[in-house]
């Protein structure tokens, strides 16, 4: 086992190298970099993107070299000067190659830079929004598990009935439903919209959280996160709730259930005490990716809709704002953690069952 965690450690450095560089490479061609930013904001000409002529734009913003003011059309009137001092100062004054290995290099040291335009490291940045794209995604999984497995171990016994049926319609509808959709239709009909205005519109605290007592600010935070994990858990559930059903009729349909039925065991002991250990084997192993893809992805566009200010949102601002180091910091952890959760899961099969044998797989 030592050997397999060995090969997926040294793995994941092709794996993020891959990653950068495709990204890197991808933002060379995409307008409206830090500069153009600024310059517009300077002369209040309208969108720098629009402004933006021809050259290319690398990981930290316009390929700018010395004599290439002339590509910001919204440049005249300014001094050369200032224009490759800010250029200088964003470090688009060296080429691109030179830029990307100096920030694989920084980030090997877990130097992810400092915000473009917030004055903080990116790393503070990301440990100030990190609490609340957690708590989103430990009660999204919290909630999805105590739905989806018991309501998928009731599917699988009660296969074929008319429960099965109509339950499996709810479960379709809801995954064919996007999240943010859920999330427009509870702001309409519960936050205000044209219905009723029982939850809050956004944010996850009331303006007067600091005068509520303990009780207080357990009730607001409640009240103020039912909308988004509702929004988040209707349309997650449906695949661990087949995964849990398809899992157990699987064990149900094994020889070892038949002979524990003939020896006169009772069905709560049959499907408690034999089939779920080996039905949620699959089930158990995958809470951590299961986490993560809810952490990563899910709470993006919920965040977006309810102006939760966590990573889905800050990661939409800073690409909007091109804020680059944020963009491409955010990037780089959300890979690695990516891939080390996937080596927790795979190692979490083997714990739970020991005839995983990962040792003899190619990686």
């Amino acid at each position: 086992m030592s050997a397999y965690i060995l090969r997926r450690l040294l793995l994941m450095i092709p794996t993020l190298l891959g990653i950068l560089l495709i990204n890197f490479v991808v933002i060379q061609f995409a307008p409206g970099g830090p500069v153009e930013q600024i310059i517009a904001q300077l002369t209040d000409a309208g969108s720098a993107t629009d402004r933006f002529s021809g050259g290319g734009s690398d990981a930290g913003g316009p390929a700018a070299a010395p004599g290439a003011e002339s590509q910001y059309r919204g440049a005249q009137g300014l001094d050369p000067e200032f224009i490759k001092e800010l250029e200088r100062q964003f470090g688009f004054d060296k080429p691109p190659a030179e830029r990307f290995v100096q920030m694989v290099w920084n980030y090997a040291r877990f130097d992810l830079g400092e915000s473009y335009f917030r004055s903080i490291s990116v790393i503070d940045l990301i440990l100030e929004k990190m609490p609340v794209s957690i708590s989103l995604g430990l009660w999204t999984t919290l909630l999805s598990y105590l739905v989806s497995i018991p309501l998928g171990i009731r599917k699988a016994v009660r296969d074929g009935t008319p429960f099965d049926a109509w339950t499996s319609a709810v479960v379709i509808v809801g995954y064919a439903i996007p999240g943010f959709l859920f999330a427009v239709i509870l702001l309409i009909f519960f936050a205000g919209g044209s219905y009723v205005q029982w939850f809050p519109l956004r944010g996850l605290t009331s303006d007067d959280w600091d005068q509520l007592s303990l009780a207080g600010k357990v009730l607001d935070y409640l009240w103020h996160i039912t909308l988004p994990v509702t929004a988040m858990t209707i349309s997650g559930f449906a695949t661990l709730t087949l995964l849990t059903k398809n899992s157990f009729l699987d064990e149900i349909r094994k020889q070892y259930v038949v002979t524990a039925r003939a020896k006169g065991l009772s069905e709560r002991q049959v499907l408690y005490g034999h089939v779920f250990r080996n039905a949620m084997l699959i089930v158990i192993a995958g809470f951590p990716g299961a986490f993560v893809s809810i952490f990563f992805t899910g709470a993006f566009v919920i965040e977006i809709v309810f102006s939760l200010d966590g990573l889905g949102l800050l990661g939409f601002e800073s690409v909007v704002n091109r804020d680059y180091p944020v963009v491409f910091g955010t990037l780089y952890l959300f890979s690695l953690m990516g891939m080390f959760v996937k080596l927790i899961s795979d190692l979490t099969y083997v714990w739970i069952d020991p005839r995983i044998d990962f040792e003899s797989r190619e990686t």
